[in-house]
């Protein structure tokens, strides 16, 4: 106890409450951040482990020899900053994976994560994070419908412009019964993805000196 380690006359002070509590409150503060210590490579372990698996859902396995996750460049898109993972195999850039965002329910944001071969082509898609409505929009999730899989082997000309959209709006891309706009929010992201790749295919594909390499 603190109090054993003090004299007498410490103890029967008027300051010795507010001594004690202090003494109570930096132990407390040693013991939160030896924790911390103790679990902070585990967590960054975990986080690591959950991004490679992510990934790994977006870009096969063969596409690359390399880690991605180790392989990156970080490209600026108006006022934010995306990473970009790189896939390669033999040293050549393969495909690349990337966040990219849509305007979700309500204040929320849906966080998806796309993977694109080097002639701009989609591997994969997957919503990471959203707050849409269950039963209704969670529709994006693999694990409620195949949606999201019908992105796959798309590009920017296929379909034309004019077909990324849902049908609703004269596209080819099927939206959900009582939920048309989760999919229509997501069907412009994923388009605004491809976009992207191909705005800055030179420095992804790591044939221009442009970007920050990480």
């Amino acid at each position: 106890m603190i109090s054993h380690w003090l004299k007498p006359e410490i103890r029967q002070s008027s300051g010795y409450p507010i001594l004690l509590l202090g003494g109570v409150a930096l132990l407390v503060s040693m013991a939160i951040g030896i924790a911390n210590l103790g679990t902070h490579a585990d967590i960054a372990q975990r986080q690591l482990e959950d991004l490679q698996a992510t990934l790994r859902q977006v870009v096969p396995a063969e596409y690359y020899d390399n880690d991605p996750v180790r392989d990156t460049v970080t490209v600026q898109e108006g006022d934010h900053s995306v990473r970009v993972y790189r896939a390669r195999r033999k040293g050549q850039v393969q495909a690349v994976s990337f966040r990219t965002t849509a305007p979700g329910y309500g204040s929320t944001e849906m966080v998806m994560v796309i993977g694109v071969d080097r002639d701009g082509k989609l591997l994969g898609v997957r919503v990471i994070s959203h707050g849409e409505t269950p039963g209704l929009g969670d529709k994006i999730e693999t694990s409620k419908s195949d949606w999201v899989l019908s992105f796959n082997g798309r590009s920017l000309g296929d379909p034309p412009p004019a077909g990324w959209a849902v049908k609703k709006d004269g596209g080819v891309f099927d939206q959900f019964t009582g939920a048309t706009i989760t999919p229509r929010a997501v069907v412009k992201a994923v388009k605004g993805g491809l976009e992207f790749f191909a705005n800055h295919r030179a420095v992804l594909l790591d044939e221009s000196s442009g970007g920050n390499d990480r």
